[in-house]
């Protein structure tokens, strides 16, 4: 941005998120200054002094008026039934772009085609060390969090948070994950898609065309979410300046939870039990029995059905061996809205790809985590323009009142 960019009212307001005539209440206030050129009959205002009022309505909405703490954020807006990521259908960009192109759209706002994200061999060796240090049982987000640290500790340029250098961490931090995973087939070589590289690490199946573009395609519908609650862990530790590494690190430790990432292996549980016993009808009762909820069914953001299973279960038509896991997952749809209507999300069209394919139960939160370091990445981006340490809501003491004895 240079210091002579001018921006009409219209690209104003848009830039504000407020109406045009908002801009002009602005300008009475003194809050901004408009000029009108020799011969334009309208105004146009300075693009720094626009995002500088930016910044500060971001502060001023930090807390919201019912007490919850609110983002302003450009990277994802969820909308009914569909979401953008910077103002772009999501599907329509992950049905047309690959992961690491759909990444650089939701960093940079610019798209790149053909980009593939590679890792120094060094530091790629560094975390496969470490994570083969755990323990085999380790679970997949503990090989991730292990796999960010020896790569941290590898890089000593780690504590430069400009924009250029948290990028090209990201365009190694990712492929470092995937590459420090353990193989469970044959491993591709050479600087392939990203998803032809998680393959061999998720199941020993050889991959075909049709399931490894429905893979790529759930990496790039999974990048980001707006504030889950992991996304928010990554914003409170970029706003106290933690350097990417140690965001996406506190992103995975949140994301370990029953609440979050496990999700995913539950819907996978639940679909081969589908398959082995012929029907979904003695699964789903089931679980209401036991007083369980139907894992890949209904979405707190979504009324209807999520935009990201739909895509998801478009592409796995393509995918000759996926009509089983298929026709369970609709089984438990329809069996499930003869009791309540819930619609599928994407943890269950996830689990048709991760059965299809011989993955395990866990290989769903692998890609969940592999996928939403992107958005994490973005979020640190935009976080590390705003005021440090703002992430820092009041408590509300609820104890006993002082003063009280010393014990």
């Amino acid at each position: 941005m240079t210091e002579e960019q001018r921006l009409t009212t219209r690209e104003a307001a848009e830039r504000l998120g407020v109406k045009p005539e908002t801009v002009y209440a602005y300008v009475s206030r003194g809050q901004l200054s408009s000029r009108r050129g020799p011969g334009s009959r309208g105004s146009t205002f300075d693009a720094k002094e626009v995002d500088a009022l930016v910044r500060r309505s971001r502060r001023d909405s930090a807390s919201g008026g019912n007490g919850e703490l609110s983002v302003r954020t450009r990277i994802t807006l969820i909308d009914k039934d569909r979401y953008f990521f910077r103002g772009v259908d999501a599907a329509e960009l992950a049905r047309n772009y690959s992961y690491e192109e759909v990444a650089e759209w939701l960093w940079t706002g610019v798209l790149r085609p053909g980009i593939r994200f590679t890792a120094p061999r060094d530091v790629t060796e560094a975390a496969r060390r470490a994570v083969d240090a755990l323990p085999p049982h380790s679970a997949p987000t503990d090989r991730l969090r292990v796999a960010a640290v020896a790569a941290a500790a590898s890089d000593p340029l780690r504590f430069d948070l400009s924009e250029a250098a948290v990028l090209a961490t990201a365009r190694t931090l990712i492929p470092t994950l995937v590459t420090a995973l353990p193989l469970a087939g044959t491993a591709h070589h050479g600087e392939g898609p990203l998803a032809e590289r998680l393959w061999p690490r998720l199941t020993v199946q050889p991959p075909d065309a049709a399931s490894l573009r429905v893979l790529d395609l759930a990496l790039a519908l999974l990048i980001d979410h707006d504030l889950a609650a992991s996304t928010l862990a990554v914003r409170v530790a970029a706003s106290a300046r933690a350097h990417p590494y140690a965001a996406v690190s506190a992103g995975l430790g949140v994301l370990e939870g029953p609440l979050h990432g496990a999700a995913s292996g539950l819907a996978h549980r639940m679909l081969a039990e589908v398959i082995e016993r012929g029907s979904a009808a003695p699964v789903v009762a089931d679980h209401l029995r036991t007083g369980r909820r139907v894992p890949g069914l209904g979405h707190r953001i979504y009324p209807g059905e999520d935009p990201r299973a739909q895509a998801l279960f478009a592409a796995l038509e393509d995918v000759e061996q996926a009509a089983p896991a298929l026709a369970a997952a609709r089984d438990v749809i329809t069996t499930t809205a003869r009791h309540t209507e819930l619609y599928a999300n994407v943890d269950l069209a996830l689990s048709v790809l991760t059965v299809t394919t011989g993955m395990p139960a866990e290989a769903g939160e692998t890609v969940f985590a592999v996928a939403r370091t992107a958005g994490w990445i973005a979020h640190t981006l935009e976080e590390y323009e705003e005021r440090p340490l703002r992430m820092r809501p009041s408590g509300q003491y609820t104890g006993p009142r002082p003063p009280q004895p010393l014990p």
